[in-house]
């Protein structure tokens, strides 16, 4: 019996271009992103500078992690105290922890079972909750139609913030994700698309917005160094009235990262890649249902969902106990309670919401798996064996 080993936790390792930035940085120490030397520009702010660049945002802001980033896209648009804003039923606890954090109130969506927000129920929620900021999560890589999407939030003067943790070098209809929203947010945690152990990055076209947010992550009266925010006049009403909440990326981690900026569309086809092996495995699987992705959809498959419709949690359990037996880690957003990063709307205490039945449904049964570049595509086939034979066998009562 065919069993896989290798490890779903490993990533491929910096680029050398990045490790001798990173050594260059730690060997003259000025790793503060303000501490630089006469006519020196600090990895930073040239960070900043190449990811708006390559997203055509006019403002970038790299800060300390992914969640920071959400936080303080909505302090910067001004939400706060018992503010009620809506977010995907369908995401991870940095999304909710974001709007909790702000002292907001999470209002959950829907998903529908192509795993992106029930647009329907959005409209209903926008209606019905009077909330007017969405911290829409392109969760697990899955875009919605942003098109239609838009449309139902500038009809109700709705405010989108797209946390793209899972999304960046991905698109709909060309146009990159996190460029639909008035901010887009970025994760560079370890197993995001371009890597630095934490990190996250915040752009955007709205000048009042981005120069909040400067001022929030700790820039003193130092914003003027920055190569990709609003000009030195934005700052002027706002410098004493906006609290320095520090959350600055450091020049170590800007080193390791503007390396990896120019290896995203490599890495995007090389991940589509290695999801498209795995569906092609799994396609007519007994008992299993693929996730439709739309053809607008220019998505990045850094990790892999399925879903066992219907399935009792027995069943389920057993299925990840096989296939765990023979190397494959899956996780679960059916388990009763949260396990490792995976947990669900129901889980969130600190954010009660109703119960959702059709989002229950939909993540009763669902799978998710990490798609680590480190495997081959002869990995991703055997992969696909396993958990085709595994999942079958369970379902025929084998």
């Amino acid at each position: 019996m065919e069993v896989f080993t290798g490890s779903f936790t490993q990533q491929e390792p910096v680029p050398e271009a990045g490790i001798a930035a990173a050594v260059a940085v730690m060997r003259h120490g000025r790793l503060h992103r303000y501490n630089v030397a006469d006519g020196e520009a600090d990895e930073t702010a040239l960070l900043e500078q190449e990811f708006a660049n390559l997203t055509g945002a006019r403002y970038c802001l790299a800060v300390a992690s992914g969640g920071y980033a959400m936080a303080t896209a909505l302090r910067a648009l001004g939400v706060g105290q018992g503010d009620r804003v809506l977010s995907n039923a369908f995401t991870l606890a940095p999304v909710p922890g974001a709007i909790v954090s702000v002292g907001a109130v999470p209002v959950f969506v829907g998903v529908t079972p192509d795993l992106t927000i029930d647009l329907g129920d959005l409209a209903d929620r926008i209606e019905r909750s009077g909330a007017r900021v969405l911290l829409l999560s392109h969760m697990r890589g899955h875009i919605c139609d942003m098109d239609a999407l838009m449309a139902i939030c500038d009809r109700a003067g709705v405010r989108v913030v797209e946390d793209c943790a899972h999304t960046m070098g991905a698109d709909w209809n060309g146009t990159p994700s996190g460029r639909h929203g008035v901010i887009g947010c970025y994760s560079t945690q370890t197993y995001k698309h371009i890597n630095s152990g934490e990190g996250g990055l915040l752009v955007s076209d709205d000048a009042e917005a981005m120069a909040r947010a400067v001022l929030l992550s700790g820039s003193y009266m130092l914003y003027a160094r920055h190569r990709a925010a609003p000009p030195p006049e934005t700052y002027a009403d706002l410098r004493d009235m906006t609290p320095n909440i520090s959350g600055r990326m450091d020049n170590l981690r800007a080193a390791i990262l503007r390396a990896q900026l120019p290896l995203l569309g490599e890495r995007r086809a090389a991940w589509t890649a290695r999801y498209r092996r795995i569906e092609q495995g799994l396609a007519h699987t007994p008992g299993l249902t693929l996730i439709r992705r739309d053809a607008r959809e220019g998505f990045v498959g850094s990790s892999f969902q399925m879903r066992l419709d219907g399935w009792a949690p027995d069943r389920i359990e057993q299925t990840l106990r096989r296939c765990a037996a023979r190397g494959v880690d899956l996780k679960w957003f059916g388990a009763a309670a949260p396990v490792g990063y995976t947990s669900r709307y129901s889980d969130w205490a600190y954010a009660p919401t109703a119960p959702m039945p059709a989002t229950d449904a939909v993540l009763g049964g669902l799978l998710d798996m990490r798609l680590p570049l480190t495997f081959s595509l002869a990995d991703c086939e055997l992969i696909a064996r396993i958990l085709r034979h595994e999942i079958a066998a369970v379902w025929q009562g084998g």
